[in-house]
């Protein structure tokens, strides 16, 4: 994980993106749940295949939790739906 002047972030080892807009962005990576909070926010590039994501933006926030972190607080989309 590389943050550049609080506006570009590369991350490595990324499995997975699972919501993204202008004000967050929720990834898999192969041991964590990351979830990235700003403005703007933009992913400049991905490539699963080689676990390679940029984002640029405002961020403001960087969040870690284990791989089932973000399941288990029932924030998951099929989780909401079936409550």
């Amino acid at each position: 994980l590389i943050l550049e002047d609080k506006s570009k972030l590369s991350i490595s080892g990324v499995s997975d993106v699972d919501t993204f807009d202008e004000a967050k962005i929720i990834l898999f990576t192969e041991e964590d749940t990351i979830e990235i909070e700003g403005y703007d926010l933009h992913i400049q590039k991905l490539n699963v295949d080689d676990g390679e994501l940029i984002i640029e933006g405002e961020i403001v926030s960087i969040l870690y939790s284990g791989r089932d972190g973000y399941k288990s607080k029932g924030k998951g989309f099929f989780k909401k739906m079936l409550k």
